[in-house]
């Protein structure tokens, strides 16, 4: 399984953007996808995740309201649309699948993308 995120760049404090994760190879409908998003120095920190067959959305505290996570099962797309988007939020964004369901924790994500920079900057 390969994992192709893009959808990054500056955006200006309260704007928008919209990622996108493109899947090559298998996923299933007991899969999740999430994204997490790192700053340097730092762990690679939740955002959101989703599972795969039943649609189920999981946000992080600091996200809820504000993010979307959702996919196209059949185009095996994940997309992670940030509204009102804040300095904080600036990070490399990472899309990734758990093929045992997990959910928040990193360490439970068996396939990772290459990541794609996220800039909230005035």
């Amino acid at each position: 399984v390969q994992l192709q995120a893009s959808g990054g760049g500056l955006v200006q404090p309260g704007g928008s953007l919209r990622l996108s994760c493109a899947v090559s190879g298998n996923i299933y409908s007991s899969h999740v996808m999430g994204w997490f998003r790192q700053t340097p120095g730092n762990e690679r920190d939740f955002v959101a995740a989703i599972r795969w067959g039943t649609g189920g959305t999981y946000y992080a505290d600091s996200v809820r309201g504000r993010f979307t996570i959702s996919r196209g099962r059949a185009e095996k797309v994940l997309y992670l649309d940030m509204d009102s988007l804040k300095p904080e939020d600036t990070a490399v964004y990472y899309c990734a699948i758990s093929r045992t369901g997990g959910l928040r924790s990193a360490a439970e994500y068996n396939f990772w993308g290459q990541g794609t920079q996220v800039t909230v900057s005035s």
